[in-house]
């Protein structure tokens, strides 16, 4: 069993109605809050279905981007580890976070500054974790962060995120132990080197930003040929929708923490 995959817990959070005014790189317009709605619960239902147990929080009106739980901690076997958004309006969503994390783990630690990380720019494998450096991660979060890991046996694979792109995850997610699907851009920097690497399809590079659950490789709808490739690689997939998320820059991975505590 891969513990890079495959979780007995996940974490996620009833969208806002104020997401409407959620952080966003590019105006692509305003969700439609009951679309979102319906597909944040196809979400949880492709989670449940693996045999997770998924703890859902109540929405927090006065944080719009509180839906997107995956920046506010890194949950590993041995501990979970509170992050310190790069966007100061997300500050608070970090102290509503913390109390669920003390129910289901033992030790909960926190990044305390000066630095900043979020959890998006995270991606952990069988070997290490890569932690991507960007706009709302910098050098100092990440060397706290190494100095909660490194005790735990944990390496740091520290890489560039190429400008214009939010978070490291907006453009990669783990398949498996060893494969990496990523958009072409991101692999060209060779940050995933020793790793298999699936591309996604040209001009469908906001599949990239997906998950594996389990048994599932759970991907945003409307990318068929990213599917046709996954597929073939004799992955089980699944589509969700994410439109509305997608316009206030938020991806499958955002919406959950996913973690099997010890």
């Amino acid at each position: 069993m891969q513990k890079s995959t495959h979780f007995t817990h996940a974490i996620s959070r009833t969208p806002s109605r104020s997401i409407v005014y959620g952080l966003r790189a590019v105006d692509k317009g305003i969700p439609d809050y009951e679309t979102l709605m319906r597909h944040h619960a196809c979400y949880l239902a492709a989670l449940r279905s693996t045999g997770a147990e998924v703890t859902v929080l109540p929405p927090l009106e006065a944080f719009p981007d509180a839906v997107f739980v995956e920046d506010t901690a890194l949950c590993l076997q041995e501990l979970a580890i509170i992050m310190r958004p790069g966007a100061p309006s997300r500050l608070g969503e970090v102290a509503a976070m913390r109390p669920t994390l003390e129910t289901m783990y033992s030790t909960v630690v926190q990044i305390e500054g000066p630095g900043f990380i979020e959890g998006g720019d995270i991606l952990i494998s069988e070997r290490e974790v890569f932690v991507g450096l960007s706009d709302r991660t910098t050098q100092e979060g990440v060397d706290e962060l190494v100095e909660i890991v490194s005790p735990f046996g944990y390496s740091v694979r520290v890489v560039q995120t190429p400008p214009g792109v939010l978070h490291f995850k907006t453009d990669c997610s783990l398949l498996d132990g060893n494969t990496i699907l990523a958009t072409p851009a991101l692999d060209a920097t060779g940050c995933f080197e020793g790793y298999v690497v699936i591309h996604t399809a040209e001009g469908e590079s906001a599949c990239a930003n997906s998950i594996r659950f389990n048994d599932l490789v759970l991907v945003p709808n409307g990318f068929p040929k990213t599917r046709a490739l996954l597929e073939a690689a004799d992955f089980v997939v699944q589509e969700i929708g994410n439109s509305e998320a997608a316009k206030v820059d938020g991806g499958l991975s955002c919406m959950s923490l996913r973690f099997s505590p010890s």
